[in-house]
């Protein structure tokens, strides 16, 4: 029994009313073609049995994991990459590690991709960690460059569901573990992240909605600064103001290190004096105490970044998916019982406060 044979880029070409060279290019994602020309040569290529962009996907075994906007591979962003590339390994794929920075208000066609990236030959999709915005996502999209985005970390006015996007469900994890310490007697819970920044803002979120389902008032840091130094700083303003504290929610465990060295300078105890959470669980359980925290799971969100990007790979007409990844409090020993309203951090120690040690 004969196989039928696929048909050749020149039989297209002879079908499409184009050059063959033109088709070759369209099948190697050359955008120097007009749009409405690759719309039209893989419409007739489809007709004749032949999927070009499947074809060049085909053909590209790399996938690219691009950290974009930072300075540093982020003990988070690394189980995201130790994750996808698990996930490409067992799918014969190659994963490249690659990084860069760009401006979210710089306009979509002037982003300088990687110049390995606009060699779709090698290079058949992207995995976006780090930072990104609306511009990055419109220009791999406009080149033709199958891709998925950590959706936490999108910053500005975006649609998730036109895009293959994966998070982490840190809103409800932010909740889950603001109910805890509701839960533990706590009234006066200060939270400590930059509000400016995707993923401080989805955690500030759930921690309001906690908050105010419960009747109690949410209260946000005014400091903008990074990680440690946030926490330290954001603390040492909450207490020189007086107000009553009994727990600080860190958005991150990063923040809570700061957080930390703020309390313990002012001579106050953790958990005794103040009850504190962080947020990822990416060092709770080296801190002195053990900090409550809520566990993410970056590898798990790594795999699946991995898995939706291939899934485009292999079907490029596929809709754009979606996935909500759950999160879980782990209860450590830097929260306790509330003691009591007449215990809790207020002016009666403010003077005690200020002759700790000063900043």
């Amino acid at each position: 029994m004969s196989v039928a044979k696929r048909p050749s880029l020149s039989t297209v070409a002879q079908a499409a009313g184009v050059s063959t060279s033109t088709v070759s290019r369209v099948a190697s994602g050359d955008l120097r073609v007009a749009p409405e020309i690759r719309d039209h040569v893989r419409a007739v290529a489809r007709k004749c049995g032949l999927d070009l962009d499947k074809r060049r996907n085909e053909k590209s075994t790399i996938v690219a994991f691009l950290l974009s906007n930072r300075d540093l591979l982020h003990s988070f962003q690394s189980h995201i990459l130790l994750g996808a590339e698990s996930f490409c390994a067992s799918q014969n794929r190659e994963l490249l590690f690659m990084s860069m920075r760009y401006s979210p208000s710089v306009p979509t066609r002037e982003i300088h991709l990687p110049q390995i990236l606009r060699q779709r030959k090698l290079v058949g999709a992207v995995i976006l960690g780090g930072t990104n915005s609306a511009n990055m996502l419109a220009a791999l999209r406009e080149r033709e460059i199958p891709f998925a985005v950590l959706g936490n970390n999108v910053v500005g006015e975006w649609d998730p569901a036109e895009y293959n996007a994966v998070f982490s469900d840190d809103i409800q994890g932010a909740f889950d573990v603001t109910r805890h310490l509701i839960g533990e007697g706590h009234q006066h819970i200060h939270y400590i992240g930059d509000v400016d920044l995707p993923w401080y803002a989805r955690c500030a979120q759930g921690y309001r909605k906690a908050m105010t389902e419960s009747g109690l008032q949410p209260r946000f840091s005014e400091i903008r600064s990074d990680d440690r130094q946030l926490g330290y700083l954001a603390t040492r303003a909450i207490l020189s103001k007086g107000e009553p504290l009994s727990a600080l929610f860190a958005g991150s465990d990063q923040i809570a290190r700061g957080v930390y060295e703020a309390l313990r300078q002012s001579g106050l105890k953790i958990p005794d004096d103040v009850s504190v959470v962080g947020f990822n669980d990416s060092e709770g359980a080296l801190m002195d105490p053990p900090l409550t925290s809520v566990a993410e799971f970056p590898e798990e969100l790594g795999k699946h970044l991995a898995a939706f990007v291939l899934s485009s790979v292999q079907d490029p007409q596929a809709a754009p998916q979606q996935l909500n990844i759950p999160t879980r409090v782990i209860v450590r020993s830097s929260t306790r019982r509330a003691p009591g309203l007449a215990a809790e951090i207020g002016p009666e120690t403010r003077a005690g406060i200020a002759e700790s040690k000063a900043i």
